[in-house]
């Protein structure tokens, strides 16, 4: 199993940093704004810093002057149309922090999200981390929903058993996913697929290594006409997307590529049982959200 501890790379006196990553396209970045706020509103850990890797995705960017005076913003353009899963790559690729905190432009960080998920990483076994969402609709309300994962430690594999067993639907909302840098780097990113790259990725990394479902509420999910996978031609590879991220796992599990029992053996004092594994089967197709 991949083990990482907190320490930046560089200096070793430098402080612990935790980097937020955004891939954003001007089109349907309406409520930018809000997400930036949230960030600005950030409570920090003792010792930790924050940088905001912002990648924007168009030939045609307009969003940088929106960062304008947010000192910790680190932005740049591809000046092209690369797609989703490129430019949050394009991100990952000037991240300098321990720690990787996924951001979509339109969803909104709420500003205790870092004190609560930070100290997870203390655990030197969870790899990531996720905090409970409510839906922010658009006339400004808020609809909470149940965790479909139990609270507490996620021993790797359990995620992708879930999936298998529930037509391939992740119980783990990725847009709000927080992980070890060195992890995701190691496991090659977000994977190139042309929808669900995020849950592709998720599945590798599930499966590899434990994670942490807090039963803090940590962000909201905007809701809204102009999201990505709510146009057609998302929905349309949706399902190759959710038979790639299960091939992906069952992959990893076939070739040995994960510890057989979880890392974890206990979180505040209470035992975690490792997951009971078995085979991962790849559907045909699977329904669209």
């Amino acid at each position: 199993m991949v083990t990482s501890h907190l320490h930046c790379a560089g200096t070793e006196n430098q402080l612990p940093r935790i980097s937020v990553v955004t891939a954003a396209y001007g089109p349907t970045a309406t409520f930018l704004s809000d997400t930036i706020e949230s960030v600005k509103a950030q409570a920090l850990p003792p010792g930790w810093e924050l940088e905001w890797v912002v990648q924007e995705d168009g030939p045609g960017p307009f969003l940088a002057t929106k960062f304008d005076g947010v000192d910790f913003v680190r932005y740049e353009a591809n000046e092209a149309q690369l797609g989703l899963a490129m430019t949050r790559n394009l991100a990952l690729s000037r991240v300098t922090g321990d720690l990787v905190q996924v951001l979509d432009h339109d969803d909104v960080l709420l500003p205790d999200a870092f004190t609560t998920l930070i100290p997870r990483f203390a655990t030197s076994s969870i790899h990531w981390a996720i905090g409970q969402a409510d839906d922010l609709l658009p006339d400004g309300s808020r609809a909470s929903f149940s965790s479909m994962l139990d609270h507490g430690v996620v021993p790797a594999g359990r995620v992708n058993e879930w999936a298998a067993d529930n037509g391939g639907n992740w119980p783990v909302h990725c847009a709000g996913l927080m992980m070890r840098t060195a992890t995701l780097r190691a496991l090659g990113g977000w994977a190139a697929s042309p929808a669900d790259d995020d849950l592709a990725m998720f599945a590798a990394l599930s499966e590899v290594v434990d994670g942490y479902n807090d039963p803090a509420l940590t962000w909201l999910y905007r809701q809204h006409p102009n999201q990505t996978h709510k146009k057609q031609s998302w929905n349309s590879w949706s399902s190759v997307g959710r038979r790639i991220a299960l091939q992906r796992a069952a992959a990893v599990r076939a070739a040995g590529l994960f510890a057989a029992t979880s890392n974890a053996s206990s979180v505040d004092g209470a035992a975690v049982e490792p997951p009971e594994l078995g085979k991962l089967i790849p559907k045909e197709n699977y329904p669209g959200r």
